[in-house]
């Protein structure tokens, strides 16, 4: 009876462990998601703007405020910006393998076998 208890307690653990993975594996993914979408949508502005006239006035969206700036002053922030989403985008999809890795790793460790995902 106690060794029934025991492996039961064991396969709770498990299953625990590996919903804590699937969690942070669903959660990684969105935030890459996220930062992919944001990543197109300053893509798609830099296209719009870079043929257009450096005088030109334009408007940007700081913290929910709508701002009139020159798309010579919003062409650098905007590139800045960018640049930093891709340089966070590939951090987390890094994250997101090497945790992937580190699940397999788990899964063979402890024999774990799916039986539905």
């Amino acid at each position: 009876m106690a060794s029934q208890s025991a492996v039961s307690r064991r396969q709770q653990e498990l299953q625990l462990q590996y919903s804590n993975y699937k969690n942070n594996l669903q959660q990684l993914a969105s935030k890459i998601g996220n930062i992919e979408q944001e990543t197109e949508e300053h893509k798609l502005v830099l296209d719009t703007l870079t043929p257009i006239s450096k005088d030109r006035k334009c408007f940007r969206l700081i913290n929910g405020v709508l701002v009139e700036r020159t798309v010579g002053d919003v062409v650098p922030a905007l590139e800045t910006t960018a640049g930093g989403l891709k340089k966070v985008l590939e951090g987390l999809v890094k994250d997101y393998k090497k945790k992937q890795e580190e699940m397999e790793a788990w899964k063979t460790k402890n024999n774990v076998q799916v039986v539905s995902q």
